[in-house]
């Protein structure tokens, strides 16, 4: 007897076919990364609008805010620029005293950074991976590997950018590794991500090192890419256990991972040794939104020289054509 409904597609066929289309994906994933970019320049303006409802909220709100809110909020907030006047002028005689210093010890002076504040347009709905994204790309200069802080620290790394938007990986990221050290001893270490936003972990950590509950780590500088003295992390634990060769430290990153909304983008002084990608001008609308710029702060993050900055003095030698015989011996890089 014949069956009335005919069997479709068996399942070993169906599970063949997945695995070939998943190889198939795997070895063209690195040729995707301009269609994703392109796909991203084109629903920029989409993340655009889906953020539209949350600012018309925010202006609603603080349009309907009363009276006696904004009386608080203004007397917090002169309570705070006390506090910081303070604290201002304790550092003003700390710079002056670290300029003297340096001085005596014939150390250059680190000059200040350019920085732009960026908005946070989407958080990463992936229980894997943490980003988000802001509302500058590379139209305002954005690269990648640029370092991103908040107001208490550092919030992690630009890792891809389309012309309006840019995709900020969070130091929480397990794939995320950054140098830091800490601030009580100058002991070098590197900070992981562990997949939880309040928690990060520093990997093979001798059991003779000292480290402490309590110690702040801030950025080490080492590699390039975050310049050194930012706060990134306080440590929360120290374990060490009977058989194992390391202890187990985990530390709270001091910026709130799980509530950011304004960030800030750093760009490297010229004198840092950071090469920067090709990057268009920054247009002039752009630049209300850069905060405690220095003297170069206006020149583009391309351009890496700034007007205060001395040119290198080309002796007269320099400019003597040689004879095509003569063989001139490699310079020697000396790197301080």
């Amino acid at each position: 007897m014949k069956p009335i409904f005919v069997r479709g597609i068996s399942n070993q066929f169906r599970l063949t076919l997945a695995i070939i289309l998943s190889v198939a994906l795997l070895v063209a994933n690195h040729r995707l990364d301009p269609v994703r970019q392109n796909l991203s320049s084109v629903f920029s303006p989409l993340q655009y609008l889906a953020s539209v409802p949350g600012a018309a909220l925010d202006w609603s709100s603080e349009s309907f805010a009363t009276r006696n809110m904004l009386a608080l909020q203004n007397k917090e907030l002169l309570r705070q620029q006390l506090l910081m006047s303070e604290r201002l002028q304790r550092f003003e005689h700390l710079r002056q005293e670290n300029e003297r210093l340096r001085a005596l010890l014939g150390s250059p002076a680190y000059l200040d950074s350019r920085k732009m504040v960026a908005e946070v347009l989407e958080v990463a709905s992936d229980p894997f991976h943490h980003y988000v994204v802001l509302n500058h790309g590379s139209r305002s200069g954005v690269f990648v590997g640029q370092p991103v802080v908040d107001a208490q620290g550092v919030v992690g790394q630009v890792v891809q950018v389309s012309e309006m938007t840019s995709r900020v990986l969070l130091l929480s990221d397990v794939s995320h590794g950054l140098p830091v050290r800490i601030t009580r001893n100058d002991v070098r270490l590197v900070a992981n991500g562990t997949g939880e936003l309040d928690e990060i972990e520093l990997r093979h950590v001798a059991k003779s090192t000292d480290i402490r509950v309590g110690d702040l780590l801030v950025t080490s500088g080492l590699g390039n890419r975050f310049p050194e003295g930012y706060p990134v992390a306080r440590v929360m634990e120290v374990l060490t256990e009977d058989g194992q060769s390391y202890a187990r430290v985990t530390a709270q990153p001091l910026a709130a991972l799980d509530r950011i909304r304004y960030v800030l983008l750093i760009w490297p002084s010229p004198d840092s040794g950071v090469t920067l990608p090709n990057q268009p001008t920054v247009p002039a609308a752009d630049h209300s939104l850069i905060e405690n710029s220095s003297k170069i702060g206006s020149a583009s993050p391309a351009e890496g020289t700034s007007a205060d900055t001395p040119k290198p003095v080309t002796t007269p030698a320099a400019t003597v054509a040689k004879p095509a015989t003569e063989t001139t011996p490699p310079a020697t890089e000396v790197h301080q």
